[in-house]
């Protein structure tokens, strides 16, 4: 039995649903949120239920977006004869902070994983190669988490793209193997894109 009234402890619940947050921090945010003013609550709450009503995934990469497409595809300056892969939308933030790479990104939804039961048909593998059959684009890098499912996912979508004749490379071993890509700094994402080898 939970020694907090039980509203509090229902917060307490719902935020340790949130990733890398365990009891100890549960507890630290539910009651700086209890701290707050009315209308800072008020101002967290509206933002969370916008950005759930908001955002959508851009149409053609994939990316979210406030509309059919992202900011990054509907920007004429960028890149187009080069794009980056990568398995999920919050990792595009993460190499557009690093400002080492000016193409175009095409997010996955995930990586091939037989023990989680995600094979290609369930990524946005089939979209990827119509988009390489329709543009101008000369080379893929694939940026996924140097980890088994990462790897397994770059072996399959080279072998994919290899019959097309665009340049399929991956990033250079500077991310850490075993880690997931979006733990990497800024400074270490950069020099794997300029480091980054033809597979």
């Amino acid at each position: 039995m939970s020694k907090y009234p039980d509203s509090l402890e229902r917060l307490i619940q719902e935020l340790k649903k949130l990733p890398g947050i365990g009891r100890v921090s549960a507890e630290r945010l539910a009651f700086h949120l209890l701290s707050q003013s009315d209308e800072r609550i008020s101002g967290l709450s509206q933002a969370l239920l916008e950005v759930k009503e908001k955002i959508r995934l851009c149409e053609i990469c994939f990316n979210y977006a406030e509309e059919e497409h992202c900011k990054i595809c509907k920007d004429t300056a960028r890149d187009r004869n080069i794009l980056c892969v990568v398995s999920q939308p919050h990792e595009v933030l993460k190499l557009e902070k690093t400002s080492e790479f000016f193409g175009l990104y095409h997010v996955l939804g995930g990586l091939i994983s037989p023990v989680n039961d995600i094979s290609p048909s369930d990524l946005h593998i089939e979209e990827l190669l119509f988009r390489l059959q329709n543009s101008e684009i000369k080379e893929v890098i694939l940026a996924l988490d140097p980890k088994v499912e990462g790897e397994a996912t770059s072996m399959y979508l080279a072998r994919q793209i290899r019959p097309l004749g665009t340049k399929t490379t991956q990033l250079a071993h500077g991310v850490p193997v075993g880690r997931d890509l979006e733990f990497a700094d800024e400074i270490t994402l950069g020099k794997a894109l300029r480091g980054r080898v033809s597979i």
